[in-house]
């Protein structure tokens, strides 16, 4: 068999992955499955971007190779939308890269800015397109565990100093997926500072600045003043619009960041089907009326989770923003042994912190994105799968 390189053996597996069989497998065996696993909500898109995405299949012209400039009204609208909703001055054409989803985006930005004896930040728990594009870029991970003690932040000037000059890169996800925190306003000022005075790029994951409740509304990192110089956000369309499946997002940044990204892509797409990009003009045309009555959803199911899974023991706080809940373990029960038994001997997948990295170990996530009764029944098996694996522990004691 021909040799594997030593990247491809240095990634690990990715914590999703094993996942759909088993729900296959589960529901072809009769289980009622309850899956809190992946951020995929189970609620429609606008109406106007699949009305749209139905005109655009007849239009010729959106049949073809869209390369990276892709369909010029997407770039427009995100433009539009920035304003409309930061404040932000963009360029449709120089600061707009349109993306597959962010999930390559994010990978693929290590490729421009990484290579061999460099460094890049990365938090963990995390979404870990980060630490794939790192190590598929020859680069060097320097893990921060994101700890509750430390308000789940990652502080670039705690870095050995041997580290924080070899840095390219830092990842940041506020509000954050796995933990749903948000950034406090000073943490991302002092951020942005400390990025300036090492010249490393700040890489900001913002999927979820749609996703705020109780009327929080999360920022840009471009409101936050110098981070134009060194910053590069990223957008997606995925969970404000429960557009998950249609891969369609957008990374910002000023011309000279944002350029060798899209040079990077050029070697490995031509660009997404511009009949999708048509549709994402027309979900970003809703935002203002689509987006608070779908939030307003993911705020009722956050309640409804919070309250059950407190009701079964667990130890849990509304968050303000994303779709997740990270639910902390009882000491001596192992994230992966509680997610596979829940999944295994009640039908219910979440996700182990320690898929997101060892920094996630003692936690493990749902996603609130089935409606209240189900999160209910879901909270209830974890509740005793939890109980039982406290009396086996106490027996063994």
């Amino acid at each position: 068999m021909p040799r594997l390189s030593a990247r491809m053996a240095g990634l690990p597996a990715y914590p999703l992955a094993h996942i759909p069989g088993r729900k296959a497998a589960l529901l072809a065996a009769g289980v009622d499955v309850i899956d809190l696993g992946a951020g995929d909500a189970d609620l429609p898109p606008p109406p106007a971007a699949v009305a749209a995405l139905q005109r655009a299949a007849e239009v010729p012209a959106l049949q073809r190779y869209g390369f990276g400039l892709g369909h010029r009204p997407f770039r427009d609208a995100v433009a539009s939308w920035m304003h409309r909703r930061f404040g932000q001055v963009v360029d449709p054409l120089t600061e707009v890269v349109p993306l597959l989803g962010s999930k390559e985006g994010l990978a693929h930005v290590a490729f421009a800015f990484c290579g061999p004896g460099d460094v890049a930040v990365i938090p963990e728990p995390a979404y870990q397109a980060y630490l794939g594009g790192v190590l598929l870029s020859d680069a060097t991970p320097h893990v921060v565990p994101l700890r509750p003690e430390h308000d789940f932040l990652v502080e670039l000037d705690a870095l050995p100093a041997d580290v924080l000059a070899r840095t390219r890169i830092v990842y940041l996800n506020y509000p954050n997926n796995p933990t749903a925190v948000v950034a406090p306003r000073d943490y991302l000022e002092r951020t942005v500072r400390a990025c300036r005075a090492h010249d490393i790029l700040l890489v900001y994951d913002n999927a979820y600045s749609e996703m705020g409740f109780d009327g929080y509304a999360p920022p840009s990192i471009f409101e936050v003043e110098g981070a134009r110089e060194v910053a590069i956000e990223f957008h997606s369309l995925s969970k404000t619009y429960n557009m998950t499946g249609w891969r369609c997002a957008w990374a910002v940044a000023r011309p000279e960041l944002a350029a060798p990204l899209a040079k990077v892509k050029t070697f490995i797409d031509t660009g997404h089907y511009q009949g999708i990009q048509a549709a994402a003009v027309a979900a970003l045309e809703s935002w203002e009326t689509f987006v608070p009555a779908n939030v307003a959803v993911f705020q009722a199911r956050r309640d409804a989770a919070v309250e059950a899974f407190r009701a079964e023991g667990f130890a849990v706080s509304p968050p303000r923003a994303a779709m997740y809940l990270w639910i902390p373990l009882p000491a001596g029960i192992p994230s992966t042994a509680f997610a596979d038994r829940l999944r295994e001997e009640a039908g219910v997948i979440v996700l182990p912190g320690a898929g997101f990295g060892a920094g996630g170990e003692g936690f493990f996530r749902i996603s609130f994105i089935v409606g209240a009764d189900r999160l209910h029944e879901a909270a209830r098996r974890a509740g005793a799968v939890l109980r039982a694996m406290q009396a086996e522990a106490a027996m063994c004691g």
